[in-house]
């Protein structure tokens, strides 16, 4: 029973290809913070690491943040690096470069060979998706096109067209995270997500933030979601549950649905 896409690296199956692929953030504000944070969740031996460059201090000198992405990479022990600036209109943090400025050290970090996946948003000027896309594709990374809305959920047909939309751009995975008001609202997000895992060949990773939306952490690969986000340190998202909780969780849905 395959209930969602498989996500490759480099040609391979990350965690043996089964799903879905746990992913712990990286929210530290500095180089030692982000060793120290890197330390304690290797230790939990999560699938995937996202590296939320808009939390990190420095982030306006891309040697050093080059350099801190080195030390994931090397830190990580081949577990696979996402890199993401979270825009402050999509829930991410202030930060003191331009688009064109965060557009050239997405470029420079792919360049530099550090990580696997960049994610990028939808709501952001498509040339610059594309030149992203590129960067990406040159250095053998994956693009993940994004959507977030920390305010509400939007109707299904409207989180569908954001799925279409990344399809559409030519990314490799499509991702939306939508703020629930009620657990009416979660359900919307799951309809949305099967309909999507239905209509685009890619991978799909979706969910709602905040406590109705930890459901879909739990569940929502059952709808087409490859991936979902725990806390191994630190949260970047609210909803996001423990990474030992969310295993053991995943285990026993598995068991009682016959998934391997």
């Amino acid at each position: 029973m395959q209930l969602t896409k498989p996500i490759l690296v480099r040609g391979g199956a990350i965690a043996g290809g089964r799903l879905p692929l746990v992913c712990t953030p990286l929210v530290a504000r500095d180089e030692d913070g982000l060793r120290a944070e890197l330390a304690a969740v290797c230790a939990k031996a999560p699938d995937l690491i996202e590296w939320r460059v808009d939390f990190f201090g420095p982030i306006a000198e891309t040697g050093r943040v080059l350099a801190a992405a080195r030390g994931l990479r090397e830190g990580a022990e081949g577990i696979p690096i996402i890199f993401t600036r979270r825009s402050t209109r999509e829930g991410g943090q202030p930060i003191a470069l331009s688009e064109q400025q965060v557009l050239e050290l997405y470029e420079a970090v792919c360049d530099a060979a550090c990580v696997d996946f960049v994610d990028w948003e939808l709501s952001g000027e498509p040339a610059h998706l594309q030149r992203a896309l590129a960067a990406a594709h040159r250095n053998g990374a994956q693009l993940i096109a994004s959507f977030h809305d920390f305010a509400r959920t939007p109707p299904a047909a409207a989180i569908v067209d954001k799925f279409l939309a990344a399809a559409a751009a030519g990314a490799d995975i499509a991702k939306v995270a939508v703020m629930p008001q009620d657990v009416g609202d979660v359900l919307t997000l799951l309809s949305a997500t099967l309909e999507g895992h239905r209509r685009i060949a890619l991978p799909i990773v979706s969910m709602s933030m905040g406590a109705y939306g930890s459901l879909t952490r739990l569940i929502g690969w059952a709808f087409g979601s490859s991936i979902t986000f725990a806390v191994g340190d630190k949260a970047s998202a609210p909803g996001q549950v423990p990474i030992d909780e969310l295993r053991a969780v995943l285990e026993a849905v598995r068991r009682a649905m016959g998934v391997e």
